[in-house]
């Protein structure tokens, strides 16, 4: 999203905490739901999609057809919150789509802050994404653009179901269903990290060649805490493929001190 649009969703997503203050965990989880439908409803409908964002056509009239098209078949939040979508400047139809996905997962997390299972959220999320990342026909099936959704979302079914929280299965069940998933493992650390964020906190995604103590990772915690200013947790992968050393991301920002990388860069320069 540009500039623009990211307003835009400053905007909706502003609604949505005030539509949600307060609320019990199975009204947001509900609400959840329907947002999704209706980012899927878009995501397949071009035509509605763009006509949500024309911006020849006043706010008030998209508005207006939101609520024609969803009235009566969702609840009165759900076609209040695609209304206040609807009245945005977006700079893509596209970005209509995302917004309303963003909408969804907020007000999922919204569920689980209310349950009490926020942190459990945030680590279920995270395991999962790990089991992705060390099964490559899996992460090939999930990431596949081709592959039937109704398949992808009978595989994650017998993967998660009884196994996670209600709300990790929705997140992951609708953000690895969509029609364009990109990489797969990427989608679910971006749960991840919302998850996080919601937490007060930052990720740091650390890869090392054997575990660490209890000890170690309160030192690294400290560290990054000061360098990023604020509080920083982590999610810790073993790989002995890295060797000796850490490899550390934060957001796009990416630490690597494995031994791996330093003896690849020293064959490249005895190469050149």
């Amino acid at each position: 999203m540009d500039a623009s649009s990211r307003a835009a969703l400053a905007v909706s997503r502003e609604r949505l905490a005030e539509t949600t203050r307060g609320a019990a965990g199975p009204g947001l989880l509900a609400l959840a739901d329907e947002l999704f439908a209706v980012a899927r409803l878009l995501e397949g409908q071009l035509s509605l999609r763009r006509a949500l964002s024309d911006a020849s056509v006043k706010p008030v009239d998209r508005a207006g057809l939101a609520a024609q098209i969803l009235g009566g078949k969702v609840s009165e939040a759900t076609v209040d919150l695609v209304q206040t979508v609807a009245r945005q400047r977006w700079s893509r139809p596209v970005d209509l789509v995302e917004a309303t996905e963003d909408l969804a997962t907020e007000a999922a997390l919204d569920a689980a802050e209310a349950r009490g299972e926020l942190e459990g959220v945030e680590d279920e999320l995270f395991r999962f994404g790990r089991i992705v990342a060390g099964d490559p026909a899996l992460s090939r099936i999930l990431s596949d653009d081709n592959a039937p959704a109704d398949g992808k979302g009978s595989l994650l079914d017998r993967l998660l179901s009884g196994r996670v929280s209600p709300v990790t299965e929705r997140l992951l069940r609708n953000s690895l269903t969509v029609r364009h998933v990109g990489n797969a493992e990427n989608r679910v650390i971006r749960l991840s990290e919302a998850a996080s964020a919601r937490r007060g906190r930052s990720v740091a995604h650390v890869t090392s060649a054997v575990p660490l103590t209890a000890a170690q990772e309160q030192r690294l915690q400290d560290v990054l805490g000061r360098i990023y200013g604020r509080t920083i947790g982590l999610q810790v992968t073993v790989d002995p493929a890295v060797l000796g050393g850490l490899v550390v991301r934060v957001g796009d920002e990416v630490v690597d001190g494995s031994v791996a990388t330093r003896l690849e860069a020293a064959g490249r320069r005895l190469a050149g």
